[in-house]
């Protein structure tokens, strides 16, 4: 003890400073009261009960947090290197996790990648084993064919898969179901089954695209009154909108913008 007599000042300056920011830490990310407690005797008393508060707070509180914190930034950090890699490099990778481990994921990843590519055939081979095992009935590989048939311009099969969907799974798989329905009777010129389908997917719709792509498909009817109607419904409802739910659906809501341009 006599030989850190000298070094006292200094470490409980240190645990003064701990307790200061611990304080401002437990503040800011609104931690319990008792912490605020011990470290508000702890940063402006100087306490013996108060100091020992900081230290409990900084290896209980205050560590783990700064862990979490770095993890994620890892994770951030992560994302933004695989998201400049080329493209064709990632497939690569993709195709060897599917190798090494043929899973939902890593076929669902895969077939992710070589669509947006512009390989819909690839991307649909990939698939194609899915649609006959365990997985067949599987929303996601259906929903995902059934956009990769789209794309192949092959509206009669992913019409055909997309009444293999269970619409009862979930609101947002309804939703994308009926809507790519929608678009496959379009395509195949089954104009009031398109519409019919359009108007079952915006009801009780977990995104803006049902309206949007109505909008456009009643603009190509002719039908110009009913799609301004609809397109300024959707202009009030943009208006009203948190912040939050204007991002995740810019993409409608700018096709409905240019939507209006061409109705003028």
């Amino acid at each position: 003890m006599d030989a850190l007599q000298p070094y006292l000042p200094l470490i409980f300056s240190v645990i003064r400073g701990l307790a200061v920011v611990g304080l401002v830490h437990a503040l800011m990310t609104r931690q319990p009261i008792f912490w605020m407690f011990l470290l508000a005797f702890g940063a402006l008393f100087g306490s013996l009960f108060g100091m020992l508060g900081a230290v409990l707070y900084t290896f209980m509180v205050f560590v783990p947090w700064l862990r979490g914190r770095g993890q994620v930034a890892g994770k951030v950090v992560a994302r933004g290197v695989e998201a400049i890699k080329p493209l064709d490099t990632r497939i690569r990778e993709a195709q060897a996790r599917v190798e090494e481990s043929d899973t939902l994921a890593h076929r669902a990843e895969l077939a992710g990648l070589q669509a947006r590519a512009g390989r819909p055939d690839d991307a649909q081979s990939t698939l194609a084993p899915l649609l006959g095992g365990i997985y067949a009935d599987d929303p996601v590989v259906l929903l995902t064919s059934a956009e990769l048939e789209l794309a192949r311009e092959k509206p009669a099969a992913a019409e055909t898969l997309l009444e293999r969907v269970d619409l009862r799974t979930s609101a947002a798989t309804r939703t994308r179901t009926l809507t790519l329905l929608a678009q496959a009777q379009a395509a195949q010129g089954k104009v009031e089954g398109a519409d019919a389908t359009y108007r079952e997917a915006m009801t009780a719709a977990t995104t803006e695209e049902p309206r949007a792509r109505y909008a456009a498909f009643l603009l190509q009817q002719g039908r110009r009154d009913e799609a301004a109607a609809l397109l300024s419904a959707m202009e009030k409802t943009e208006r009203r909108a948190t912040p939050l739910y204007k991002r995740q659906e810019r993409e409608w809501f700018q096709l409905a913008a240019g939507l209006r341009r061409d109705l003028r």
